[in-house]
């Protein structure tokens, strides 16, 4: 109930306050959302498999999301950037999708 009340006072707190993302940060805000998504995603399969660890989940998030952002950095410097955040969004994109039809087979048995 914590984590529901934080989501919404976040996106609340973001549509009333209307922060304003860094020109510099830009190209890597998409990836980190589709990064942190994937966690997200992961941690709500392994709950409902009943393997869920908080540990694991922050640390998963974290990594993803600098990982993700690393990947995309370094895409940057050697010229390829929208290439390797295309990479990047195919490979967690595939991974959210696994994740949930697994979330689904597993609320509706189906």
């Amino acid at each position: 109930m914590i984590a529901v009340l934080g989501l919404v006072v976040g996106v609340v707190a973001g549509l009333f306050v209307r922060p304003e993302v860094p020109a510099v940060v830009e190209p890597y805000l998409p990836i980190a959302v589709v990064a942190a998504l994937d966690a997200v995603f992961g941690g709500l399969r392994a709950m409902l498999d009943g393997i869920f660890d908080d540990k694991v989940f922050v640390v998963s998030f974290l990594s993803n999301v600098v990982v993700a952002a690393l990947i995309v950095f370094l895409g940057d410097k050697l010229g390829v950037g929208a290439q390797l955040s295309t990479g990047v969004v195919v490979v967690l994109g595939i991974r959210i999708f696994s994740n949930a039809a697994a979330i689904r087979r597993h609320v509706f048995r189906a």
